[in-house]
Order: structure tokens, then C-alpha cells, then sequence
């Protein structure tokens, strides 16, 4: 049985050794990962394809996107990690930095509830109220992360989101599906949101991150919801809150704190300066992610990283490794890509974008209309089909086993 949380037991050892490890990824000291080939993808893919392409084959947010490698310009090459994906992006401007795989599609775990938030944050007010029943409790999948919602107690709305964010709770996110009209109702709306956003790696089937075979994004899509719901006072309030309390029932509470170790220094993990948020999340299908932002003088950057081989702070060591990074490069890494326009306020609807000049006579390579490296389009024209193979699935789920072992365990707490 998969079991959904925001992390596994920790598994980290001494403090000092992490900070040791955090300083390795630092100075680049990790395993190398090749630098991607400077000659543009010649692969095209049909028109409408689903995944990262869009009209007449052009890639969403610029061709170097859908390469193999890490993808940098101008400036030193990012510390060396062990996650599958990542992508780093300047907040402001959407100019992506440096990635790596960022348009792979992989399960997201919790992630993807900034992207339910995006969706139905709206729609309530933070002080309406509601009783929860137990209709809204009946469909939450087993060995979910749980906030402690009970049936015949009322919650506020703000009280409800705050156990998405802080706890991801899964139980938050049905009792708000419900009162949005339901789970189906909500996960439409969902794809409806990514396919504005024009987050094309994007597939929803439930609006809690668990994992479902064919529940996909990428961390490029993930930045996307990131930005976008970044730009909502409430989106920002709700990820950036450290502490809450809860209510139990009967007047009593119970204190919640954030998962997100980066924001509150938990199990030894030092707080990033100028953290904001945003949301980490952990399955057994798709390992640790995690996608964060942060503020230094004037200057927002988000990072995305998807599924490292370290268990126990990894993910956010090599999270606050690649925002170092970013930070120490400004004004010198060219873009490699861009975090595109949602469609309805004037993006391209054919996923195409060129990234604005940064220095005169120099423009980002990241504009080019070359469909998708070899490597994506066997990945994207297979899609979710390949994914949900037998031999895939199988194997998938073997190697997943053999790495929840190791941390510890697939039951996550």
C-alpha cells in the first residue's frame, strides 16, 4: 500500500553531518551530472502532444527545457545534486536560471496541492465556516497525512488551509473539495487551472498528490503554481505560517507546526534566510519534493526538486544548495528558459515564449522553436501510457520499496 505524507521518518544523522553535506553540495562536490550538448534539439513533436509541447512542436518556455543535462549560461555550473529534476527561476521575471530535466514527468506527491490551492483558494472566504461531515471524510485515501479533521466539528475556512499547508493534510483537502462540489468537480477544475497555466506536464487525478497511477507534473509545472499562487496574499500567508492551532472539538486546540523544514529548522535542518515557503511534500511513488522561494535584497528566487537520492534533509539541502547558487549568480546567468504567461492573461496558447534580452546584443537561446531532445520525446509521445505499464509500474514501484527501506520505511508519519 503507498502511503502519502510530507516526509518519511527522518533518517538524518548528526547535525553536523548534514551541515558537512550542505557544504559539499555548496562547493560542487556531489556527483557530476553532464552538461547538456549546446547543439539544439532537431526531435519534433506533433501538434497537441500532450506534456510539454505545444503547437507545431514548440516546447513551453523555450527549447533548452526539454533537453537532457543541466542547462546553464554565463554563469559557474550549479552544485552537483542527486534529484531527478530541478529547476531554478527568478520570481519576478519567470527567467529560468539553470534545470535539469525540467519538463521530466514525474509523481509529485503534496506539491500538487499548490496547484488545488490555486484552484479553490478563491472561491471561499477565510472566516465562512463549515461542519464537516462524514461524506467529507469517506473518500480520503488510505495511509494519508492527516491534520486531525473530525466529523461534527466546524472549521473555518482559514483553518482548513492551514491544515493543507502546514500539516498537508490530506483530510483538508476533501473536506474543501467537497464544499468546492466535490473531488471529480475539483480535479477538472484542476486541469482546467494547469492547462491556463500552461503547465502541460500536468496530469491531476485526485486533488491531494497521493499517489495515483498517472498523476504526473514536472518541475517545471511545479515552479509555474509556485509563481502563480505566490502572487495571492492568502497562497502567500498560508505557506509562509509556521505555527497554528487547530481546533480538537469541545473548545480545545492543538497546535500544528509546517513541515517545511527549510521555513522551520526541524530535524536539524538550519532555516533559509529569506525563506518564504512554499510546499514539500513525500510518497512512496514519487520520494521527497519539494518547491520553495525565498527573498534576498529585492531578489525572489523559486526552486524545484524532485525526488533526490539523499533521504533525510536532502531534499532541502539540495533545495537551499541550488537557491545559494542562484542567489551568487544574479546579473550573470543567462536564461536557459522562462516560466510562461498564463494563457488567459495574454500567453501564447501554443506554449511558445522567447525569453527578453539581458545584456545587449545577447539574447537567451531559451526563444528557439526546435521541438524536444530525443530523450523527451520518447518520454513525452509515450506518456502517461508508458508510465502505467505493467513492466514500468512494477519495476517503479520495486525501486521505490528498495529506497523506503533504506530511509526507513514506505509508512509515513
Amino acid at each position: 500500500m503507498r502511503a502519502s505524507s510530507t516526509h518519511p521518518p527522518s533518517t538524518a544523522g548528526p547535525r553536523t553531518a548534514q551541515v558537512s553535506r550542505r557544504a559539499a553540495l555548496g562547493l560542487g562536490l556531489a556527483v557530476a551530472l553532464p552538461l547538456a550538448a549546446t547543439a539544439p534539439a532537431s526531435a519534433a513533436t506533433a501538434t497537441g502532444t500532450a506534456g510539454t509541447a505545444g503547437t507545431a512542436g514548440t516546447v513551453v518556455g523555450g527549447e533548452r527545457l526539454a533537453r537532457d543535462g543541466v542547462q546553464v549560461s554565463g554563469a559557474s555550473r550549479p552544485p552537483a545534486v542527486t534529484a531527478r529534476a530541478w529547476l531554478v527561476a527568478d520570481g519576478k521575471t519567470g527567467e529560468v536560471l539553470a534545470s535539469y530535466r525540467a519538463h521530466r514527468r514525474l509523481a509529485p506527491a503534496s506539491t500538487l496541492k499548490m496547484l488545488f490551492a490555486d484552484t479553490v483558494l478563491t472561491r471561499f472566504e477565510r472566516t465562512a465556516k463549515h461542519k464537516v461531515t462524514a461524506a467529507d471524510l469517506a473518500d480520503i485515501p488510505a495511509g494519508s497525512s492527516l491534520v486531525g479533521i473530525q466529523a461534527g466539528i466546524t472549521y473555518t475556512v482559514e483553518q482548513l488551509w492551514q491544515g493543507v499547508f502546514l500539516r498537508s493534510g490530506n483530510d483538508a483537502v476533501h473536506v474543501l473539495s467537497h464544499m468546492n462540489g466535490g473531488v471529480a468537480r475539483t480535479v477538472a477544475q484542476m486541469q482546467d487551472r494547469a492547462k491556463d497555466l500552461q503547465a502541460l506536464d500536468t496530469h491531476v487525478v485526485s486533488p491531494d498528490g497521493f499517489d495515483h497511477p498517472g498523476q504526473l507534473s514536472s518541475a517545471y509545472d511545479l515552479t509555474l503554481f509556485a509563481r502563480h499562487g505566490l502572487r495571492n496574499a492568502d497562497f502567500r500567508s498560508y505557506c509562509s505560517t509556521k505555527t497554528a492551532d487547530f481546533p480538537a472539538g469541545g473548545g480545545k486546540t492543538f497546535q500544528i507546526q509546517n513541515t517545511d523544514r527549510l521555513l522551520t529548522g526541524a530535524w536539524g535542518m538550519p532555516v533559509y534566510d529569506g525563506v518564504i515557503g512554499v510546499k514539500n511534500g513525500y510518497t512512496s511513488d514519487a520520494g521527497n519534493t519539494f518547491t520553495g522561494a525565498a527573498t534576498r535584497d529585492g531578489r525572489t528566487l523559486l526552486v524545484t526538486v524532485l525526488n533526490p537520492r539523499l533521504a533525510g534533509n536532502g531534499v532541502y539541502e539540495e533545495a537551499a544548495a541550488l537557491l545559494d547558487w542562484g542567489f551568487r549568480a544574479a546579473g550573470r546567468a543567462e536564461p536557459v528558459g522562462t516560466l510562461v504567461v498564463p494563457v488567459s492573461e495574454g500567453g501564447a496558447p501554443d506554449g511558445s515564449t522567447k525569453a527578453p534580452a539581458r545584456k545587449a546584443g545577447r539574447t537567451a537561446a531559451a526563444g528557439a522553436a526546435a521541438g524536444p531532445s530525443p530523450w523527451r520525446l520518447a518520454e513525452g509521445a509515450a506518456g502517461t501510457a508508458a508510465l502505467l505499464g505493467a513492466g514500468v509500474y512494477a519495476l517503479r514501484n520495486r525501486r521505490r520499496g528498495e529506497a523506503s527501506r533504506a530511509s526507513g520505511g514506505r509508512h509515513r508519519r
